[in-house]
């Protein structure tokens, strides 16, 4: 499902977009406590992630409207805890690159990142924030998202601890007998 907004296109993510993906996330390895890696990924290892990844979970993009390689921001969901009784909750995550920045591109991948979520089976949500960050804070919560904790220094990066913030947000009602949700290459 493609969507067309008035500044990009959103779709699914594919393979060959691991390379832009790369260009917009190692800035944020490389020069902010966002991301706890130390080392920038490979474009490799970018496309590794991406391919293991969107086996169960939706990846999707936002790209120049009139050129659909050009990637400008992406969101993508990824297991939450690795058993079994989890399976029904992940976590979420999205990187905008800075040339455009508020343009409404990471309120329009997450909304449909979270449709995706919710029509797949996904109950709960579960998003993680580097400590201080307001505006990553006001953007889970204008969402919906609830706080849930800190981890106070938690993290360790340029030379200093960093606490974590975790929120969730509920996309349906527990039930007795849940179906398992759809895998998203399936």
């Amino acid at each position: 499902m493609d969507t067309m907004s008035s500044t990009h296109r959103r779709r699914p993510a594919i393979q060959g977009d691991a390379a832009g993906i790369h260009a917009i996330y190692a800035p944020v390895v490389r020069d902010s406590a966002t991301s706890f890696e130390y080392e920038v990924p490979s474009v490799e290892e970018m496309a590794r992630r991406m391919r293991v990844g969107m086996e169960r979970y939706p990846w999707v993009v936002a790209v120049d409207p009139e050129d659909d390689s050009a990637v400008w921001g992406y969101a993508y969901a990824c297991s939450w805890r690795a058993r079994a009784a989890y399976q029904w909750s992940c976590e979420v995550s999205v990187y905008v690159h800075p040339e455009h920045h508020r343009k409404g591109i990471a309120t329009a991948l997450y909304r449909d990142l979270l449709a995706r979520l919710k029509e797949a089976g996904y109950l709960l949500i579960v998003a993680g924030v580097t400590l201080p960050n307001d505006p990553s804070v006001a953007f889970h919560e204008d969402f919906g998202f609830e706080p849930v904790g800190v981890f106070p220094g938690c993290g360790f990066k340029f030379g200093r601890w960093y606490d974590v913030g975790f929120w969730k947000l509920d996309l349906g009602e527990r039930v007795a007998d849940p179906q398992d949700p759809t895998p998203f290459g399936a």
